[in-house]
Formats: C-alpha cells, sequence, structure tokens
C-alpha cells in the first residue's frame, strides 16, 4: 500500500516478505471485486442509471488502486514514482466517490432534490481534483524509493506530517461525513416508516419490513471505511511516538485491511439487489426452465416487487 516503506521499516526480511505476500493476496481479492462491479456496469444496460454510475466510479478507483498495489517490484525512477503516486491518487478517490454516494442520498432522501444528475460535473471535479491535489502536496519534498514493491517512503518528521495530512486528515473527515449524512437518513426513512404504519392496517405493516431491513443496510456503509483504515491509523499515530520501534502484529492487519477496501466497497456498493436482479435475469434467459425446477427456492429468481433498496426506492425512480 502507499505507505508500506515506512511499515517496512525496522522488520526482519521475512515479515516483509510475509507483508509482501498478504498485501498482494488482498489486493488482488479488491481487484477481483471491483472489476468485477466494472464489468456488471459495462455487461448490464439496466444497471447505467446515475444511482449505480457513482457505484461505478468507485468500483473503478478501488480496481486501480488495488492495481497499483500489486503491480511488481517496479524498478527506481520513474515507475517507482508512478506506482507511488498513482496509488495515493486512486485510494484517495475511492474513499471520496463514498462521500458522492452519501451525499446524493441525503440530497434526494432528505432534502428532497431531484437536481443530482446535474450534479455529475461537480462530482468528477470534486473527487479527481482533491486526489489531484492531496498526491501533489504529498509530493512536494518527498523522495520516492524502492523497498520490495513498495515505491514510497516518508523521511522524518515532516514527511510523517505530510503524509497524515494528505490521506488520514481526508480519510477521516469522508467517515465522519458519511456517518452524519447516513444517520440522517436512517433517521428520517424510520420516522417515515413509523408514521406509515400508524397510518396503516397491520397487512401493510408486515410488507414494509423488508423494505426498512435493506435500508437500514446504508446505515452500516461507514463501518467500511473505519475497519479498513482504523489499523493504519493506528499504526501511523504509534510511528509517531515510537518510530524505531515496529509492532508486526499491528502492520498485519494495517496491511490486510486497508488491502481489502475494494473487495468490502464492492460487496456493500456494488452487490446489490440490482445487480443481482440483472444476473438472474441473464440466467433465467441462458439456463432452460428445467434447470431451475431442481434449485433451492432462495436460489431461484425473484421479481422486482420482492427486491427493494434504497437506490432503487429514492433515486432512480426519480430520473
Amino acid at each position: 500500500m502507499i505507505e508500506m516503506k515506512a511499515i517496512s521499516d525496522g522488520l526482519t526480511a521475512s515479515d516483509r516478505h510475509f507483508l509482501t505476500s498478504l498485501n498482494s493476496g488482498a489486493s488482488s481479492l479488491s481487484f477481483a471485486g471491483s472489476g468485477f462491479i466494472v464489468l456488471c456496469y459495462i455487461l448490464f444496460k439496466d444497471l447505467r442509471k446515475f444511482s449505480f454510475k457513482l457505484v461505478f466510479y468507485l468500483a473503478l478507483s478501488d480496481m486501480l488502486c488495488s492495481f497499483f498495489s500489486i503491480v511488481g517490484d517496479p524498478s527506481k525512477g520513474y515507475f517507482c514514482h508512478a506506482q507511488g503516486y498513482s496509488t495515493h491518487f486512486f485510494c484517495v478517490a475511492s474513499f471520496l466517490w463514498t462521500t458522492t454516494i452519501a451525499f446524493t442520498l441525503h440530497r434526494t432522501v432528505v432534502r428532497h432534490k431531484t437536481d443530482v444528475e446535474d450534479l455529475e460535473p461537480m462530482f468528477h471535479l470534486y473527487v479527481w481534483g482533491t486526489s489531484l491535489v492531496l498526491t501533489v502536496i504529498r509530493s512536494i519534498g518527498n523522495d520516492p524509493s524502492h523497498l520490495g514493491v513498495w515505491c514510497w517512503t516518508q523521511t522524518g518528521f515532516a514527511g510523517k506530517v505530510v503524509h497524515f495530512l494528505t490521506f488520514y486528515g481526508p480519510l477521516w473527515g469522508a467517515i465522519l461525513f458519511n456517518g452524519f449524512t447516513y444517520f440522517q437518513v436512517i433517521r428520517m426513512l424510520n420516522n417515515a416508516a413509523r408514521m406509515a404504519v400508524g397510518m396503516s392496517d397491520r397487512s401493510h405493516q408486515f410488507d414494509a419490513r423488508p423494505d426498512m431491513k435493506a435500508l437500514n443496510r446504508w446505515g452500516y456503509y461507514p463501518l467500511i471505511l473505519i475497519g479498513s483504515w482504523a489499523f493504519g491509523t493506528i499504526n501511523r499515530i504509534h510511528d509517531f511516538i515510537e518510530p524505531a520501534h515496529k509492532i508486526f502484529w499491528l502492520s498485519v492487519l494495517d496491511v490486510g485491511t486497508a488491502a481489502l477496501m475494494g473487495l468490502f466497497n464492492s460487496i456493500a456498493y456494488g452487490f446489490n439487489a440490482s445487480v443481482r436482479r440483472a444476473i438472474h435475469e441473464r440466467l433465467v434467459a441462458w439456463c432452460p426452465d428445467r434447470v431451475w425446477r431442481w434449485l433451492p427456492a432462495n436460489m431461484k429468481p425473484r421479481s422486482q416487487a420482492q427486491e427493494s433498496e434504497l437506490v432503487s426506492l429514492k433515486v432512480e425512480d426519480q430520473q
């Protein structure tokens, strides 16, 4: 990952080899998961709506972040610079795209605005522009060097401060923004559901439960970034306090969880009801009816009326 040089200093050769393998394996899983979402967006025209387009950009950023994390042992010079800068750029872009998704939901559900599609150029300017600025700032006064498969080093206290300000600062800002935004969205939806239940009979109360179960899943999405980068943040803080002492198990958790961010995002944001429905429709078209009769009930394709989630209910319906 982008801070692996700092992680690897002070560790034995066998420890660094293990971290290299862990990073490659976890990043490969993220690359495969995010690549699957990108492929679904390209193949299934039904998914090319604004709501899923944001998920596509998120998956694309995750895929490129994972790719540059596992690109093998570049030489010193241009390729080493390119790997370090590219990884930082696309990893920052990844968590920034999650804020655009949260913003879109908040603007649609809480503020009842229908102009989110018009904001797409601003989203691109915000995500790619901010990622570029942060990457350029981090490159000032920094000399990327080569160690194993990682090409980013922060020399001295000033370099570590710049690292923290250009990555972990915006990251935790995004986490706080997403958490506050989803809290408002879920609170409003829960209030609306309670009002609807109070105004309807018991036969309609049961029908609302699957919808609210799907909607409440969005409240857990800020935890993805927390789970992916909490150990990395702790490791960076520890490196400030005791730069000469590295904790191997903390480095393992740091590398493993950060490299899996793309996989977590692809499962949570990408593999939703719309994607599952699109895949089921293709399977139904390709497989004979007699094949489906032998499958368990939970594997059989369901109708669109049986699946619901926040995007289809609150965003896509307004397009």
